[in-house]
This record gives C-alpha cells, sequence and structure tokens, in this order.
C-alpha cells in the first residue's frame, strides 16, 4: 500500500486525483498539498512514497520543490504533472530528481498504474514528450557520463549501439554507421532495453545518464 502525495494548487483536480487514486487497492494513505511548503512541510512529518506534482505552483514552482523534496527523502518517487511541456523544464525535472513526466490529460486510471510501477523503481514519459525528453538529453549531456561501465552485461556492440541512441541517432542512421542491418541494430536496441530493465529507448537513454541520479 503505497503513500501518495498530491502537489496541486487547484482544489477540482486534487478532488478528481484523490478520487480516482482511492479505488485502487495498492494505494493507502493519501495527502494532499496546495503548495509546494506545505508539501515539504507534510514530508518532513510522514513517510510518504510517491508525490504527485504540478509544476505551475505559486511561490515555490515544482522544479524547486522537486529538488527539495529529494533533499528531505531521496528514495522518494516524483512524478511531474503538467499542461505544458518545453524542453528545459522538461531536462531540469529529471535533474531534480523526477521520473515520470505526465500530461495533465492522462487518464486518471492511467495516472494510477505509472504510480504503482514507479514505486517499484521504474521511469515512465508521457508518449507526447518522448521526443522532447530524448532531444533534450542528447543535447545537453556528455557521452562520457554513460553508465556503460556499469555491469548490465552489455556487449561491446551493445555498448556501441548504447550511445548512438544517446546521441539521438535512429535505428536506419546506426545500421548505417556499423554496416549492419536495421534487424540487427533493432535486436541489439531491445537487448539493451531488457539488460537495463526498462520499457523503451527514451528511458534508456534516462539511465544511461549518471548526472540524473544526482
Amino acid at each position: 500500500m503505497y503513500k501518495v502525495l498530491i502537489v496541486e494548487d487547484h482544489a477540482l483536480i486534487r478532488f478528481g486525483l484523490r478520487t480516482a487514486f482511492e479505488s485502487k487497492n495498492f494505494i493507502g494513505e493519501i495527502y494532499e498539498a496546495a503548495s509546494a511548503e506545505d508539501a515539504i512541510s507534510l514530508l518532513k512529518s510522514n513517510n510518504l512514497d510517491v508525490v504527485i506534482m504540478d509544476l505551475g505552483l505559486p511561490s515555490m514552482n515544482g522544479i524547486e520543490a522537486t529538488r527539495e523534496i529529494k533533499k528531505i527523502n531521496k528514495d522518494i518517487k516524483v512524478i511531474i504533472l503538467t499542461s505544458h511541456s518545453s524542453e528545459q523544464e522538461v531536462l531540469d525535472s529529471i535533474k531534480a530528481g523526477a521520473r515520470p513526466y505526465c500530461s495533465k490529460d492522462i487518464n486518471p486510471d492511467r495516472l494510477a498504474d505509472i504510480i504503482s510501477s514507479v514505486a517499484e523503481g521504474a521511469a515512465w514519459f508521457d508518449p507526447k514528450i518522448s521526443d522532447v525528453v530524448l532531444k533534450a538529453l542528447c543535447e545537453n549531456e556528455k557521452k562520457e557520463k554513460l553508465l556503460i561501465d556499469e555491469n548490465y552485461n552489455l556487449t561491446d556492440r551493445e555498448k556501441d549501439v548504447l550511445e548512438y541512441i544517446c546521441e539521438g541517432l535512429n535505428n536506419g542512421e546506426i545500421s548505417k554507421i556499423l554496416d549492419v542491418s536495421i534487424n540487427t541494430v533493432k535486436v541489439h536496441v531491445s537487448s539493451i532495453i531488457q539488460k537495463l530493465g526498462v520499457e523503451d529507448r527514451t528511458q534508456v537513454v534516462v539511465k544511461a545518464f549518471k548526472s540524473f541520479s544526482k
């Protein structure tokens, strides 16, 4: 049973999320905060598992709040919920410690499912902003920061493919560079996704950069 905090300054949205979450048997206590300051106060006195964070909060915004929350509890999972998604906001949210990044038009039941998977350690990004995430990460991080030396049992060729994925190259471009078929590249990408324990190539990039765990 996960303890969830909804940080949102609009009472109607908080009510809608609470109503949706209350029917889920894996969600236990549900807390609410209308501001980042209230959220931080709650977190200091309660051991929570997941925070649903609005970016457009009054006073301290959601990105700043996420940084402060991760200082209080580095293991807590922060899910960004927003109606807008600029590249810089996406990147800053991930650097602050958020992993899931969802649009506010997401189905509440789907959001509840994401809470369950995220609480277990998964990362998730709304398909609408996956390209934004991938582009932002590839343009703002250095290739030498890749976690390719970690014990994921990647082959040398899979490490090559991983680096090209993190440079933003598609399967066709990678196949030309490595002089192999696209199907061969797809096999390598599938293997990398499986070994890193993620769901898609966007999450591959997120997990590959060690800077996002800081």
